[in-house]
């Protein structure tokens, strides 16, 4: 710490009583007093004389009053800072450092002890100590500027507060490499730096500064409105990062608040709290990056339990959502604030719409003055961004899947917004729609539809498909679709040709024509959605899928010499069989299943549902065609 020692003579200050009578010790008895606050000071009048001019004018009128005794109530510093103004008109020893300076300072301005007044007086040397050695100091302008909060009117106007704020602005922007002070003023010193061996020292020198953020843990000493006006000044120098800016803010609301990083705060002033908050929020820069996703986490948490203004919680939102890949799926695990949900999915939900609505910007430019291009980027995100967010949402809905209060329309709404995403698999997808039918069993077989039809039964891998051709809470529609699937991957890659378009035969066997996924699919009857296979349905169904993979191969491997033929043939012959299976015996299992609680009557034919149904897709191969995705 810096420090400078002013007169030369010994300090001669006394007091008496409980230090409420302060007085000289000297040959010549004191001619005047001087009341401060509740301290009586006992001085003599020619020294304050030749270096004050407010003492000129104090003592000119309580002569003319016939009075030795002088109030002063408003002096900034209160009589300590008196006591310094007045040793330093003594010619005593006076020694000022980062704590009193600035009380000094102020004192030395409410006594106009100015140049004017006599050449080198205090103002001056007060003056010059700031500018050469306190605001040289990293650690000594960082305890002016908390010193200036009690004095803060008289600090302002003298420019001690902006000083300090500059320079503590300008030392956080330097190259690091140019930092020689130490980087944490309140650390224990190591046990090299208390050394005066050579070797120790060469040591020291070689330490490095931690890069950039070296300046963040020391500034988190200022109170919040310091604080904001400093990390303005740093901002606005533009030579410290935005990552730097977000980790300094993220240390300050650990610091300040207890609890903060565990995203509930513990105690504390409410008021004080919600200030706080929203003072980071004004501070933190609005380019993407610029914060980690976990602390404006920690931010919205707490902005919850805070019950702060909608205003703040969509700021936080909003931020949220335009740097949603960066997160985990814990980072996503909100408690509701009320009623009986477990997790608050309604802010989750929102969080995701921001990040679709990142999706959907549209960039205009204007070329001419009255002439614009409307240019429209192929998305504001990159689909390596879209399949992280896919993959966190799948995982997030096999953590809400288990909350039995968790509507249907809520899982389905939330799976809905990232359905265009790019997966690698819909395995995860998988597993918490299998989680949400297994905690809710009592759901309505629409219901059971609607959440079935979000998952792409073709994007499941094999042990995805191994489990799902043996679940007995899916529909039956749904495992045969898998089944079929499967029957066709293993088809199609044996016969060399990793993206196949397969023929029409094999394109209308899907339910309802579709080609992908089963959320798009249009049902050629109810009865094929809302029946639920037994186990020994599957196992029929999987022994008759697997006799037609081997009736397949067959036919490929007798068929060797024209590839594309063989492939056609075995296409047709198994689509052919899959038709026949699926009208004569997957079908009327479904229709008998129901028969006795469902009532189907038709005034147009006589036939059989099943094959009514088989003929109905016969007679209409325009729609298959028309549903499909080639």
């Amino acid at each position: 710490m810096k420090f400078m020692k002013l007169g030369s003579k010994p300090d001669s200050f006394q007091s008496e009583g409980d230090n409420n009578i302060r007085y000289v010790a000297a040959e010549l008895a004191t001619d005047i007093v001087i009341n401060v606050g509740n301290v009586k000071f006992h001085l003599h009048k020619f020294p304050l004389l030749s270096k004050s001019a407010r003492f000129q004018k104090l003592i000119t009128n309580s002569n003319e009053e016939n009075n030795d005794e002088v109030h002063i109530h408003d002096i900034p510093g209160g009589s300590a800072a008196f006591e310094i103004c007045t040793k330093f008109c003594y010619g005593m020893t006076v020694t000022l450092n980062a704590y009193n300076v600035v009380a000094a300072r102020c004192a030395a301005e409410y006594l106009e002890m100015y140049e004017t007044v006599e050449k080198g007086n205090l103002i001056y040397k007060i003056e010059v100590f700031l500018n050469s050695s306190i605001f040289r100091s990293w650690k000594d302008s960082i305890i002016v500027l908390q010193t200036t909060k009690s004095l803060l009117k008289w600090s302002e106007e003298l420019k001690v507060v902006s000083h300090g704020i500059d320079s503590i602005a300008t030392k956080a922007s330097l190259d690091t490499s140019k930092v020689e002070w130490s980087y944490t003023y309140n650390r224990k010193k190591l046990p090299s730096e208390n050394s005066n061996d050579p070797q120790s020292n060469n040591a020291r020198k070689q330490q490095l500064v931690p890069k950039d953020w070296w300046w963040v843990e020391d500034l988190c000493e200022l109170q919040l409105d310091l604080y904001e006006r400093v990390i303005t000044a740093i901002i606005e120098k533009g030579n410290v990062s935005g990552a730097v800016i977000g980790e300094a803010l993220n240390a300050y609301a650990s610091r300040r608040m207890p609890g903060f990083n565990k995203g509930e705060i513990q105690g504390g002033d409410i008021v004080k709290n919600r200030l706080l908050l929203e003072t980071i929020l004004r501070i933190l820069p609005v380019d993407m990056g610029i914060a980690s996703f976990s602390f404006l986490v920690k931010l919205l948490r707490v902005a919850i339990q805070l019950e702060c203004e909608e205003l703040e919680r969509s700021e936080l939102i909003r931020r949220i959502g335009m740097c949603l890949e960066e997160a985990k799926v814990s980072d996503l695990l909100i408690c509701a604030p009320v009623g009986d949900a477990i997790l608050d999915v309604d802010i989750v939900q929102r969080i995701v719409e921001e990040f679709v609505a990142c999706d959907q910007q549209v960039q205009t430019d204007s070329l001419l003055e009255d002439e614009f291009q409307e240019i429209r980027s192929p998305g504001m995100v990159s689909d390596p961004s879209k399949a992280k967010v896919a993959k966190l949402v799948d995982g997030y809905l096999a953590e809400i899947a288990c909350d039995p209060n968790l509507p249907v329309a809520k899982f389905v709404n939330l799976a809905e917004l990232v359905s265009s995403f790019p997966r690698a698999s819909h395995d995860g997808l998988y597993r918490a729609i299998d989680m949400y039918l297994k905690e809710h069993p009592g759901i309505s077989k629409s219901e059971r539809k609607r959440i079935c039809r979000l998952m792409n039964c073709r994007s499941l891998s094999a042990e995805a498909c191994m489990h799902a051709v043996q679940n007995e809470r899916l529909p039956m529609r749904v495992v045969v679709q898998v089944l079929f699937f499967e029957q066709l991957r293993t088809t199609t890659s044996s016969g060399g040709n990793s993206t196949p378009d397969h023929p029409g035969s094999l394109r209308s066997f899907l339910p309802g024509g579709s080609h992908g996924s089963s959320r798009s699919t249009i049902t050629n009857t109810e009865e094929e959605w809302d029946a639920v296979g037994t186990m020994e349905d599957i196992k029929s169904l999987k022994g008759e899928v697997d006799a037609l993979k081997l009736s397949g191969g067959t036919g490929r491997a007798s068929s060797g010499k024209d590839n594309n033929s063989g492939k056609g043939n075995a296409d047709n012959i198994a689509a052919s069989k899959m038709k026949g299976f699926m009208s004569k015996k997957i079908l009327s299992k479904i229709w008998s299943s129901k028969e006795k609680s469902v009532d189907i009557s038709s005034s147009d034919t006589s036939e059989s549902p099943a094959s009514t149904v088989v003929e109905e897709t016969k007679s209409t191969p325009a729609r298959s065609r028309r549903h499909s995705v080639s």
